[in-house]
């Protein structure tokens, strides 16, 4: 692998676009204290969800966050939220640290950044109507008037795609695309400058999801929101993000621009991610080798020595299960917690080759 990559002309323009952070991420960690059985000998059980987690988020921009089911994804954007508490660690917006605001303080400061959930039916009440769901940010956080807030829900009704009439109707009455953006209706009451899409699409079927992602991208541009955008689909997350940071059992594996981690992951578990999406070729699909990992997920609760990765990788040797591996800046804007990234990689001539031209 060359240690070396000329840099698009795309990526540059992104990079002086977006050199203000809005959101910074330091050491955070969210452990939770689990029940004791009798296995655990009278100490209390420890699964750390995230572990020492650190970047940023420029203005205007989405940060991709992918990784298997159980990493973390979700409880990090949780934790960033404060809708869960940090066990340690700092997340700053702007200058303001948040994990340090008190109730009131955090309060007034929730306008700022909301949220996008899963399960667009769970999300919302299905006791009220879609005015009133929509409503409620502005009813409980401003001072507005009736009549404000009834135009502000038609007004945003009509910027996710719906109509003024879909206001008087309950959830149960829409697809579930139209939910989510009903919930994207809600997200965006209070005006907020950043919001945190925790798999908003992976519920839905294949032709809503690009009409979602395609929504989300068209409101950042028209209103300059800056998104964390988790999710499980590969070429959905390559497709919306600026950067795409991969996660694994708790811990960030990578992070870099999104066209210069598909065209060379550097990360063993990254690569493997990568390899793994399936090619629109039948024939190229078939004929491919396939990188196909080995054992299971370790348990968050009692994680490997070393790197957490190494029970897995193909490339581990001694010093993998002995050392943990810091993450570090391997070239300009390209984060890699491996000792060995750039040195060796799972991936074959032939799948090279397959990444350089999906990145074309």
């Amino acid at each position: 692998m060359s240690n070396s990559v000329d840099q698009l002309p795309e990526e540059k323009a992104r990079q002086e676009r977006n050199q203000e952070t809005l959101l910074r991420v330091e050491g955070l960690k969210k452990h939770f204290e689990l029940k004791r059985s009798f296995l655990s000998l009278g100490r209390v059980p420890i699964l750390k969800a995230v572990d020492g987690v650190s970047f940023d988020i420029k203005k205007g921009e989405t940060l991709g966050l992918v990784g298997e089911s159980g990493c973390g994804k979700s409880t990090l954007g949780r934790v960033i939220l404060r809708l869960y508490e940090a066990t340690a660690g700092q997340v700053y917006y702007e200058e303001t640290d948040i994990t340090a605001l008190k109730k009131e303080e955090l309060r007034r400061f929730r306008t700022k950044m909301q949220i996008v959930f899963q399960d667009s039916y769970s999300s919302l009440n299905p006791r009220q109507r879609v005015a009133d769901i929509i409503a409620e940010p502005m009813t409980i956080h401003t001072e507005m008037s009736d009549s404000k807030i009834r135009a502000r829900v038609v007004e945003l009704l009509e910027l996710v795609g719906l109509k003024a009439m879909h206001a008087e109707r309950f959830p149960h009455e829409f697809s579930g695309g139209q939910r989510q953006r009903i919930n994207i209706a809600r997200a965006l009451a209070l005006y907020p400058n950043f919001i945190v899409c925790d798999e908003p699409i992976s519920a839905l079927d294949v032709s809503i999801q690009a009409q979602v992602v395609n929504l989300l991208q068209d409101l950042q541009k028209k209103l300059g929101i800056t998104y964390l955008f988790i999710a499980h689909d590969l070429s959905m997350v390559q497709h919306i993000s600026d950067r795409i940071a991969v996660m694994y059992l708790g811990k960030m594996m990578e992070l870099a621009p999104s066209t210069a981690l598909f065209r060379e992951p550097l990360h063993p578990y990254t690569q493997s991610l990568i390899s793994a999406i399936p090619l629109p070729n039948p024939k190229k699909e078939r004929e491919r080798t396939h990188v196909v990992l080995e054992g299971e997920v370790p348990s968050p609760v009692n994680q490997p020595e070393g790197c957490v990765f190494h029970t897995r990788c193909p490339l581990a040797d001694e010093r993998c299960g002995r050392e943990t591996p810091e993450m570090r800046e391997f070239r300009s804007g390209h984060h890699v917690a491996c000792h060995y990234a750039g040195e060796k990689s799972i991936l074959d001539e032939q799948q090279l080759q397959l990444l350089a031209q999906r990145t074309q």
